[in-house]
């Protein structure tokens, strides 16, 4: 018989293998900066705009890990303000990891996505906010 090798997968807690988060951390707000021009790089003119609000729920399900992800009007109208192919190059972005309250709820938290005004947003590191 062939004698296995052993495994090379390092050690994981529990917690991080099943993903599951503590209700302590759970609930958290944190200060972005998303580079929107190399999402939207080779879209058509007509896409952009479209492209990088998709961009947009897409870096705040993975930075977040919920699939639940609400947009405010202000954020759209940022992205949309120069129009459909004149999307901001950086957006500053506050994401709030927040528990969803309402009847028969398919997930338990949403991420919910505002436009910071900053002068300029290159540069900026990713920054925890207490709310």
């Amino acid at each position: 018989m062939p004698k296995e090798k052993p495994s090379t997968t390092p050690k994981v807690p529990p917690s991080k293998k099943t993903g599951h988060r503590s209700a302590i951390t759970d609930v958290v707000a944190r200060e972005y900066t998303i580079h929107l021009h190399k999402r939207v790089h080779g879209v058509s003119f007509k896409k952009r705009a479209p492209r990088a609000i998709k961009e947009i729920k897409k870096f705040a399900t993975l930075s977040m890990g919920t699939k639940d992800v609400r947009l405010d009007p202000q954020l759209n109208k940022k992205v949309w303000e120069s129009g459909i192919k004149g999307v901001p190059y950086r957006l500053r972005v506050r994401i709030s990891r927040k528990r969803n309250d309402e009847e028969g709820a398919k997930e338990k938290l949403y991420s919910y996505v505002q436009a910071v005004n900053v002068p300029s947003a290159k540069g900026l590191p990713t920054a925890v906010v207490e709310e």
